[in-house]
């Protein structure tokens, strides 16, 4: 809820108070995309970062995804057709090497990978 003032005319909101549109985080880690050069896209909480390397938890590979037309919006809004994406199983941690991009995801991006279905070749 946000809690606002206005002084001499001026309206000021509260720090702290304005709710952003960030996705929920584990232990005060962000929820991200993350886009390797050679192993391909993840989704998860980027844990530590050193350079190009840097390890993700609860990571899943984004694999094969529909119904966005770049990471950037795939990071903000998700994916409009989850049935035609191929993500498979997370893993609790997987250490990634040759990072190039890394972007924060909303709330509702989140849900969205998170709700997708397991693809498997099984």
């Amino acid at each position: 809820m946000e809690q606002e003032m206005t002084i001499n005319g001026e309206k000021y909101v509260l720090a702290g108070s304005v709710q952003q549109n960030k996705a929920e985080s584990l232990d005060g880690l962000p929820y991200c995309i993350v886009r390797t050069y050679s192993a391909g896209v993840f989704a998860g909480y980027v844990k530590e970062r050193n350079g190009k390397e840097g390890t993700v938890l609860q990571a899943r590979r984004l694999w094969y995804w529909s119904g966005a037309s770049s990471l950037s919006e795939a990071s903000q809004q998700g994916f409009a057709n989850p049935d035609e994406c191929k993500f498979p199983q997370e893993v609790p941690e997987v250490l990634l090497t040759e990072i190039i991009e890394v972007i924060p995801c909303s709330e509702k991006a989140r849900k969205s990978i998170k709700e997708i279905a397991v693809w498997s070749q099984h």
